[in-house]
C-alpha cells in the first residue's frame, strides 16, 4: 500500500507539472487576447513616453491589441514601476522602464520592490546620450565657461533635472563631483517641465536626453553645451562630448529605454513581446522615428537585456552610494 501510495503522489506531481506547462503553452498560444497596458513613469513628451509610444503603435499593429501608454510620472519613476511589480505576471502589464530604474533602489531605499528581482527583462528599446542644455540667449557657449562661473560662484548656478534616481540628475551629480563645482540641482518630473524651465529662465542651466531634446535644440531654442557620452553623438557632430573638457576625459553617460514585465511572467510570453519588439526594431520606419528622437535602437534578447540592467545598477549603486545620494 505504501508503495502504491508513493506512486500515486508521484502521479499527481507530474500531473500538476504537466497541467502547468499546457497552461503556459496554452497562454503563449492565445497571447494576448486583450489590451497591454504600457506605463512610463515619466509624464507624456519625454524620451521614456517618446519610445514607449514609438514601439506599441507598432506592437499594436502586430500583436492585434490596443497598447495603451499609461503615464504615471513621478519619485524618479518609481511609482510606475511599482504599479508593474505588484499585478498580475500575465504580459498584460508592462513598464517602460529608463537607464534612471537601475538607480533607484539605492537612492530611494525603502522601496516595495527590487528594481532587478521583482522583474522579468523583455527587451530594450533605445539608447541616448545625456546633453547639457542652455537657452538660447544664455551667457554661456561652451562647457567649459559654464563650469569656470560655477567654480567662481558657488551655488550660483541653478540645474534643471529629472529628479530622484533618474539619470539626467545622477549625470548633474557626477558632473559636480568630478569638475569639483557647487551647482543647485532643481528637480522636475519629466522631460517637458525641464526644457520648459530652461527655455523660460526658471533655471540656468538643463540636463536632459538627446532624444528628449533634439527638436529645440535644432530649432534654435537651446543651446546644447556637451553631450555625455564618451564619443559626439552622432545626431548632434557638433557638440562636443564631456570627455572633451580637460579634467573629464572619463566621463561617459548614455542612457537607454527599455521593457520589463512583472518578475513571474510566463518565459514564452516574454519570448512573443521581445520578438516583436525586435521585429520593429528592425523596420526602417521605427529606425527613422527613434532617430527623430535623436537616439538608436536598443535591440536583443531579454537575456542581453537583464545583463545590461544589473550592471547598470551595480554601477549606479556604487556612484550613488560614494555620493551619499538619498531621497528626502
Amino acid at each position: 500500500m505504501k508503495i502504491i501510495f508513493n506512486s500515486c503522489r508521484t502521479f499527481k506531481r507530474l500531473a500538476l507539472v504537466i497541467f502547468a506547462m499546457l497552461s503556459i503553452s496554452a497562454l503563449a498560444q492565445v497571447y494576448p487576447a486583450k489590451p497591454i497596458r504600457l506605463y512610463v513613469g515619466f509624464a507624456p513628451g519625454g524620451p521614456a513616453d517618446g519610445s514607449a509610444r514609438i514601439i506599441g503603435e507598432v506592437l499594436a499593429r502586430t500583436l492585434k491589441q490596443p497598447i495603451v501608454i499609461d503615464n504615471k510620472p513621478g519619485a524618479g519613476g518609481t511609482i510606475a514601476a511599482a504599479t508593474v511589480a505588484q499585478s498580475p505576471a500575465d504580459g498584460y502589464t508592462l513598464l517602460m522602464a529608463s537607464s534612471g530604474h537601475a538607480g533607484n533602489g539605492a537612492y530611494y531605499g525603502n522601496l516595495n520592490f527590487d528594481t532587478v528581482k521583482s522583474f522579468k527583462a523583455v527587451g530594450g528599446v533605445s539608447a541616448t546620450p545625456v546633453v547639457i542644455l542652455v537657452a538660447a540667449d544664455s551667457p554661456y557657449k561652451t562647457l567649459a565657461n559654464l563650469l569656470d562661473d560655477a567654480r567662481a560662484n558657488p551655488d550660483k548656478i541653478s540645474v534643471a533635472t529629472g529628479g530622484g534616481a533618474t539619470l539626467t540628475n545622477l549625470a548633474a551629480e557626477v558632473l559636480k563631483n568630478s569638475a569639483k563645482v557647487r551647482m543647485v540641482a532643481v528637480p522636475y518630473k519629466g522631460t517637458a517641465p525641464v526644457l520648459t524651465a530652461v527655455m523660460g529662465g526658471e533655471v540656468s542651466v538643463g540636463i536632459d536626453t538627446v532624444s528628449g531634446s533634439i527638436g529645440l535644440i535644432r530649432s534654435g531654442k537651446l543651446r546644447a553645451l556637451a553631450v555625455t557620452s564618451a564619443k559626439r553623438s552622432s545626431v548632434l557632430p557638433d557638440v562636443p562630448a564631456v570627455a572633451e573638457t580637460k579634467s573629464l576625459s572619463d566621463f561617459d553617460i548614455t542612457g537607454w529605454y527599455g521593457v520589463l514585465a512583472p518578475s513571474s511572467t510566463p518565459a514564452e510570453v516574454v519570448t512573443i513581446l521581445n520578438r516583436e519588439i525586435n521585429k520593429a526594431l528592425a523596420t526602417p520606419a521605427v529606425i527613422d522615428k527613434i532617430a527623430l528622437l535623436g537616439a538608436d535602437p536598443l535591440p536583443g534578447s531579454p537575456e542581453q537585456f537583464n545583463s545590461l540592467l544589473v550592471s547598470e545598477t551595480s554601477r549606479w549603486t556604487a556612484v550613488i552610494k560614494k555620493l551619499g545620494l538619498k531621497s528626502e
